[in-house]
């Protein structure tokens, strides 16, 4: 901290104006730059997404969520070593496709957790005041989401796999499932944790910014679903119920899983896009993904002004 000393330099003006020398000492001390800044805002979010350094309150939901995700893989395992079954219960690439609606409600509440306070208490120019620029608020908050996210997804998976080894299934098989999984839900994590902070980030209210992020969330998946039966029943044919598919997200990490990881559809009649159509899957998704990072780094530039 800066000291102050007594001397006092002479007046140097005319009138009562004067001139003090209170002896504040520059800072001499190693200057870590944007890089440490972003590092430790990157951190800072990551440990919010799980409430870690906030209150006990702030920790409840977050880690409920996180054992909720857990819980049903633990629980598989036992069954699968109990009864010394051949293969998991549930494929690597599916477990997340069925505890969707435990990750959406963890991407309402932390996206929101993320970045609404700091537009709710406008501290974002705070922010790009010095070092940070809006690229690397942008970075670290999205990274910071994204790598819950994953967490969030990739524990049950590897609790899978260690019970798989447990039960001496097939080591060479598994471990390739469990590398397909954790390829599937990395690009979960990406898409999911884009949306999320895209809306999160048009409100400075947290309740609008979860309420708002589940209900695309969970409006786009049950309208895609129900145009994708429709299309099943009428025998419009695989194609249109693949080209529907596009227009959820889930859907869209679904259709990518099935066309190039070997996982099996949740769609309709459980035929996924083919190869071709997966392709428009990987480069729809990939879009999404940076078309959310455009969106926010437009957004923040406009806050930080």
């Amino acid at each position: 901290m800066a000291t102050e000393q007594s001397t006092q330099t002479p007046a140097t003006a005319s009138g009562d104006t004067r001139i003090h020398n209170i002896g504040y000492r520059s800072y001499d001390g190693p200057r870590l730059g944007r890089s440490y800044a972003r590092l430790s805002l990157y951190s800072q979010s990551l440990r919010g997404a799980y409430g870690l350094g906030r209150s006990v309150k702030s920790k409840v939901l977050p880690m409920l969520l996180f054992v909720v995700m857990c819980v049903p893989a633990a629980i598989m395992v036992a069954v699968a070593v109990a009864t010394k079954a051949n293969d998991l219960p549930v494929d690597y690439t599916r477990y997340a496709i069925i505890m969707q609606a435990v990750i959406s409600l963890y991407v309402a509440s932390q996206a929101p957790q993320s970045v609404s306070r700091d537009l709710r208490f406008k501290t974002v120019p705070l922010y790009f005041s010095r070092p940070i620029e809006t690229a690397d608020y942008v970075r670290a908050k999205f990274a910071a989401l994204a790598s819950a996210l994953f967490i969030l997804t990739a524990a049950p998976l590897l609790v899978l796999y260690i019970g798989a080894l447990l039960a001496k299934l097939d080591f060479t098989d598994q471990t390739k499932g469990f590398a397909q999984g954790l390829v599937s839900v990395a690009l979960l994590s990406l898409l999911f944790a884009g949306i999320g902070l895209v809306i999160a980030s048009v409100t400075p209210r947290r309740g609008f910014g979860i309420a708002a992020v589940i209900a695309v969330l969970t409006i786009s998946y049950g309208a895609v679903s129900t145009l994708q039966a429709i299309a099943e029943v009428q025998s419009s044919g695989d194609t249109a119920i693949a080209w529907i598919g596009l227009f959820s997200p889930i859907t869209l990490i679904d259709g990518v899983q099935s066309a190039f990881l070997g996982a099996t559809s949740a769609f309709p009649g459980g035929v996924g896009p083919s190869n071709a159509e997966g392709v428009v899957y990987v480069l729809f998704t990939l879009g999404l993904i940076a078309a959310c990072y455009g969106l926010l780094m437009r957004r923040y530039k406009k806050v930080g002004l």
